[in-house]
């Protein structure tokens, strides 16, 4: 795969030069807006003073993308809305059903959070819900992150582990290009609101390559604890996850996902940031340092 920071045609100045920061009229559809990007995104947008639809099971704007009869009120006016992939079997099929629905009354943007291409087939260059935007006849962008710093203070698992003083993985000494959540919202506000980022796949990736011993080091250098990584074999994983009484599909799955780190299969930086934002992307360091700040990871 061909590192992004090489990319001949990446813009070396901030996309949103081209338009100023002035409210829509039109409200903000954000899906998925209780998760770690969507309520960062819903945050930022009603700050800089945007109206907004904060989508989900359970919100003032419900929506389910298993029930179709909510999607129509959810879209009803609105001028631009933010997607997550949910990368389930079926998840193509919804994001092309729910794209063409958006087209037809009349959406002008649609932002897609995606993921590394770790489901696509030999030959496949994108993923199916990728696809289905780019085929909407909507202005589209793609933002395409690495691993979520937050996951490290945000996932009830892996604070659970931090908290204790060992963060067991199957990761081995394989890197990953962490990134800041906050960083992904900003891509993607960027680009429900400004001009310039239309037909554009924005890889988002940290400025440094960590394995999770620099990782759990970093926290526990932060919070003045001793913390340890452990790393271990894929199948005493498995076993670890199996005592600490896990369910056995989300074991598993994460093993797949410690497999492509320690594999390194997305080992690589990304210009995504600075082509979007004109700036480097936030440094893990100081994610771990404003987050220890807080307390969330001492017991």
């Amino acid at each position: 795969m061909t590192n992004d920071v090489t990319t001949k045609n990446a813009r070396t100045t901030p996309a949103h030069t081209t338009n100023a920061h002035t409210a829509d009229p039109k409200p903000i559809l954000v899906l998925g807006s209780t998760g770690k990007t969507g309520r960062r995104v819903l945050a930022r947008l009603r700050h800089a003073g945007h109206e907004v639809r904060a989508g989900s099971r359970r919100g003032p704007t419900r929506f389910d993308w298993t029930d179709e009869s909510t999607w129509e009120p959810a879209l009803k006016g609105v001028g631009a809305a933010y997607l997550v992939d949910s990368q389930t079997e079926d998840a193509a099929d919804s994001v092309r059903a729910f794209a063409q629905l958006a087209s037809a009354r009349g959406v002008e943007r649609l932002v897609l959070l995606s993921a590394n291409d770790w489901v696509v087939p030999e030959g496949e260059e994108k993923l199916p819900s990728e696809r289905a935007v780019r085929e909407s006849g909507v202005a589209w962008t793609i933002v395409k992150p690495a691993w979520f710093a937050q996951n490290f203070s945000e996932d009830p698992y892996y604070l659970g582990q931090l908290r204790d003083g060992e963060f067991v993985s199957s990761t081995g000494t394989g890197r990953e290009a962490f990134v800041d959540a906050d960083d992904i919202a900003d891509v993607a506000v960027a680009a429900l609101t400004e001009d310039g980022h239309a037909g554009e796949t924005y890889r988002l990736a940290g400025p440094r390559l960590l394995s999770l011993d620099e990782v759990v080091e970093e926290i526990a250098r932060a919070t003045d604890r001793d913390i340890v990584h452990r790393a271990v074999p894929p199948e005493d994983f498995v076993a670890v996850g199996a005592r600490q009484g896990l369910p056995e599909g989300y074991v598993n799955l994460l093993d797949d996902l410690y497999s492509w780190i320690r594999e390194e299969r997305f080992a690589q930086l990304a210009d995504g940031v600075r082509r979007a934002l004109g700036r480097e992307p936030r440094d893990f360091a100081d994610y771990v340092r404003t987050t220890a700040a807080t307390g969330v990871w001492h017991a």
